[in-house]
């Protein structure tokens, strides 16, 4: 019997649509994003580099991502499950001026 090495990933909050690697990550790896005792399996379907994050789920375009149980931006194009979630596909909202009143917060 092979056994499958899970590399990991933190989840902070059961709202949480990504989890960040606490390794390099390979296209294929299986990656046991984990909040305490639960522990979400996800494929990784490309290399993402050491403390970067995750897809959980699939993230719709202008759905907000949510790191630390709170909206950290919304995801600028649609992004699968297992793929890199970094700046190329979330616009940040946190600290724009440019957001009227309590906008600024997805």
């Amino acid at each position: 019997m092979i056994k499958m090495v899970l590399k990991r990933a933190l989840r902070m909050n059961p709202k949480d649509n990504v989890a960040t690697v606490i390794a390099d990550i390979e296209k294929g790896d299986q990656i046991a994003a984990m909040l305490e005792r639960d522990r979400q399996i996800v494929e990784a379907k490309e290399k993402i580099p050491f403390g970067f994050k995750i897809a959980l789920t699939d993230i719709a375009r202008d759905d907000a991502v949510y790191k630390y149980g709170e909206a950290i931006g919304k995801a600028s194009k649609f992004i699968q499950k297992g793929y890199l979630v970094h700046i190329h596909n979330v616009e940040g909202s946190r600290g724009r001026g440019d957001l009227i009143g309590g906008e600024n917060l997805i």
